[in-house]
């Protein structure tokens, strides 16, 4: 979507809704907004819903990184530490690979 032909408030809006779903468990969203509206928020000339604006796309930025370390600090430990935790690995996992016992 081209974010020139659309109207503040409604950009407004529909940043503030990204903002509001990825409060869901979809920090997928977060991302999005934080790339979709980056450009709105920090070059583009001032206007009235700017700040706000610039605000939800910080937040967001900060809320998909914060997922993002989450998610590879819960990958790193599972792979590395599978084994070791025997049984109760093979319970969460999904596909128990084979080869190692």
């Amino acid at each position: 979507m081209d974010l020139s032909k659309i109207p503040n408030d409604k950009k407004l809006y529909i940043c503030k809704w990204y903002f509001r779903a990825g409060f869901a468990l979809l920090p997928f969203l977060w991302a999005v907004n934080a790339v979709w509206f980056a450009k709105e928020a920090f070059t583009v000339p001032h206007y009235e819903e700017q700040k706000q604006i610039k605000r939800y796309v910080i937040f967001s930025g900060i809320g998909a990184g914060l997922w993002s370390a989450a998610l590879l600090a819960w990958i790193i430990t599972f792979q590395t530490q599978r084994t070791a935790w025997g049984e109760f690995a093979d319970s969460i996992s999904y596909i128990i690979p084979t080869g190692i016992p």
